[in-house]
């Protein structure tokens, strides 16, 4: 597709982007398409778009206007996010400013920003630690087990405690969290970096165990099976997978914020896609033609190209964030 070549540089890594759960809430896209500055469209360019302009178009603004927080400066971003700011008619500034590039059929999935309880110092339940980037050197070539057995113990890297090892794995998983702590304060998390270790994907290993079928993989299967196994068997399948990600506190973003992804600014729920930025540029808007996994209800709407993941290849491959916290962790899977 065509657009903004100053949006498609390579994006830095972000929360998440080295990897994506296994088979996570799947949409079938029946169709999808970017939108491309280089508008007007014509006046028959919508009319082929299924469900135009889908579902309450205005709240594609809310993430238009973030973007433009990283983009305005840019021409020409700085005309189209001043007339953003102005719209009354969303439908018409979208037509306006943009013009659909279909992007095909591909498969849309779901994440979120997960929500763990947690403790400034071990005690009690909270014995699992979060770590922040050690520096570059040998301690990044330990792999999971080397750190989970004590590797990085006495180098002053813990961040927060939390009280299951099996959430502290998926948020590695997820990149980016929230840690609420007993006096209800929230510690923001972001992705710092990972170890010198490959990905490997435990969901596979079950897969090939006949443990879960390839078809019933989902995180929430993989979940239940950890929740059912022995601690010893279940604590051996999570070190089946050597890498290991490190995180950073995210300083001054409100709680009602989102976490910040590839694009530099908050994620919107709901709104905000993970793309493959070799395809669509961050920042453009993206309409989603699909159905509801759950109950296969259309779902049409506006959203806006905002992160990237490491699982994200192709132009009709997406990846829609959910919100956080743990009532969240149902709708991705």
């Amino acid at each position: 597709m065509s657009g903004p070549s100053s949006a498609t540089s390579t994006p830095a890594t972000r929360p998440g982007s080295w990897w994506r759960p296994i088979a996570p809430r799947r949409w079938l896209a029946a169709a999808g398409l970017a939108l491309a500055l280089g508008g007007p469209a014509r006046a028959d360019d919508y009319a082929a778009v299924p469900g135009w302009p889908g579902e309450d178009p205005a709240a594609a603004l809310v993430p238009l206007l973030r973007s433009c927080g990283a983009l305005e400066a840019q021409p020409p971003w700085t005309a189209l996010c001043a007339a953003a700011a102005a719209a009354d008619d969303p439908r018409a500034f979208f037509e306006h400013w943009f013009r659909p590039v279909p992007l095909g059929t591909g498969l849309l999935t779901g994440y979120y920003e997960p929500e763990l309880r947690g403790a400034q110092a071990p005690g009690g339940a909270y014995q699992v630690p979060l770590h922040a980037l050690p520096p570059a050197g040998p301690l990044r070539l330990l792999d999971r087990a080397a750190i989970e057995a004590g590797g990085l113990a006495g180098q002053g890297l813990e961040l927060v405690f939390v009280d299951d090892a099996v959430d502290a794995f998926f948020l590695q998983i997820q990149g980016s969290g929230r840690i609420r702590l007993a006096d209800g304060q929230v510690l923001r998390l972001g992705y710092a970096g990972r170890n010198e270790h490959p990905y490997r994907a435990i969901g596979r290993s079950l897969i090939a165990r006949g443990a879960i079928a390839r078809e019933a993989m989902s995180m929430q299967a993989i979940r239940a099976w950890l929740a059912a196994a022995p601690p010893a068997e279940a604590a051996a399948l999570l070190r089946e997978n050597p890498a290991y990600i490190f995180f950073r506190p995210i300083l001054d973003l409100p709680a009602e914020a989102g976490p910040i992804g590839t694009l530099g600014v908050p994620l919107t729920p709901g709104r905000s896609l993970a793309v493959d930025p070799a395809f669509i540029p961050l920042g453009v808007p993206v309409f989603l033609a699909t159905r509801d996994p759950v109950d296969g209800t259309p779902v049409r709407r506006l959203v806006v190209a905002q992160d990237t993941g490491g699982a994200i290849r192709g132009p009709a491959r997406g990846d829609l964030f959910w919100g956080w916290g743990r009532r969240r962790r149902r709708a991705p899977g």
